[in-house]
């Protein structure tokens, strides 16, 4: 169950997926709701303002219908519980061999494929690189990125929303990343789920296109407070739009006080000397920490 979307599917409250890993995500709410709901929604939403209804009011901060608040809590709490434990397990396993982990996130159309192909053409020819695709359907993203000559594994979600670190394991299974890499994790396009699936990641970063509207770290706030950096992408694009960056970036430390931003476009490469530092100056702190003696 994505407690925050709402969504769920047949596998037992907190119970990860089998090693298929489609983590679908059916809409079959049938009438199987085991009594939870109360049939009263005072809890679950208040009229915050004229004209409007607030579904994230509640104790849970979501609706999902037939299932009460305390219940959905219990169940966010137990997923959250048990995919935290998978992503310990990938943070031990990178940091073990040194790797740096990127988790890029942002709406769909923001440009992140683009901005990835270009930052590993920039930096391939003096770094091992890995990525993980995370997309509903298709392998056309890993495609892009195996065309550049770095591997790259896809993970096809079905009807699911984000990446979990169940999944990003068996990726990591397959991928087996050099040690001292850098491995990019890009997330499926969604500003809400992902925000609160820790992968196992050194850092979340956002990825906003300047032609989605300067008001969407207010609108999705979760993401921009879980992200350490924000990229504002297509900036190439700023003297054809109606675009107010001061506003973007205010907007965005206003949820978010200590995010960083950079402005850049994948296009023409404007900013992406500032990107790549901030990768390499992270990623260097990474290498330098003392690795374990490996048995024999």
């Amino acid at each position: 169950m994505c407690t925050v979307c709402g969504c769920n599917d047949d596998t037992p409250a907190g119970k990860q997926k089998d090693d298929a890993h489609t983590h679908d995500h059916p809409h079959d709410h049938g009438h199987h709701h085991h009594h939870d709901h109360d049939h009263t929604h005072a809890a679950d939403h208040t009229h915050a303002s004229p004209g409007t209804l607030d579904y994230g009011a509640g104790l849970a901060g979501v609706h999902v219908p037939g299932l009460s608040q305390e219940r959905i809590v219990r169940i966010e709490r137990d997923i959250l519980s048990k995919n935290a434990g998978f992503a310990r397990a990938n943070r031990a396993r990178l940091a073990d061999r040194g790797i740096f982990a990127l988790n890029l996130v942002s709406s769909p159309g923001s440009g992140k494929t683009s901005l990835l192909v270009r930052t590993i053409e920039a930096l391939a020819p003096h770094r091992a690189i890995a990525v993980i695709e995370g997309d509903q359907q298709t392998s056309n993203d890993a495609a892009r990125i195996r065309a550049t000559g770095v591997p790259a594994v896809q993970v096809n979600t079905g009807k699911g929303c984000h990446l979990d670190a169940h999944m990003v394991g068996h990726a990591l299974d397959e991928l087996a990343p050099a040690t001292g890499s850098l491995l990019f994790i890009e997330n499926v396009g969604n500003l809400v789920c992902p925000a609160a699936f820790d992968l196992g990641e050194a850092h979340k970063v956002v990825v906003l296109s300047v032609t989605e509207g300067e008001d969407k770290p207010l609108k999705y706030p979760d993401m921009f407070a879980a992200s350490d950096l924000m990229l504002l992408n297509k900036s190439d694009l700023l003297p054809h739009l109606d675009f107010d960056l001061a506003a973007c970036m205010a907007n965005a430390l206003r949820v978010n006080p200590a995010l960083q931003i950079l402005t850049v476009s994948a296009r023409t490469g404007e900013g992406l000397p500032a990107w790549l530092a901030w990768i390499e100056a992270r990623a260097a702190r990474v290498a330098s920490v003392p690795q374990p003696l490996q048995a024999g």
